[in-house]
């Protein structure tokens, strides 16, 4: 899945799969999560937080099933 870098404290890059609706993250510790059911607007809001991180924590992390890749 091909990631767009961002302008984070935590995170490095995301990428999305529209189809799968799978959100991928690339997180600075070098460390790559899939995360899956993720709607469109989920991605979409996070690619125009002011903060992705803050996003993530708030909107995505413990909200929806993933693995590490």
């Amino acid at each position: 899945m091909t990631r767009t870098p961002v302008t984070s404290s935590d995170l490095v890059s995301v990428g999305y799969d529209p189809s799968s609706k799978t959100l991928e993250i690339e997180f600075k510790e070098s460390r790559v999560y899939q995360y899956y059911d993720v709607p469109a607007e989920t991605y979409s809001g996070l690619m125009a937080a002011p903060s992705h991180g803050k996003y993530f924590h708030a909107y995505i992390k413990d909200k929806y099933d993933y693995r590490e890749v």
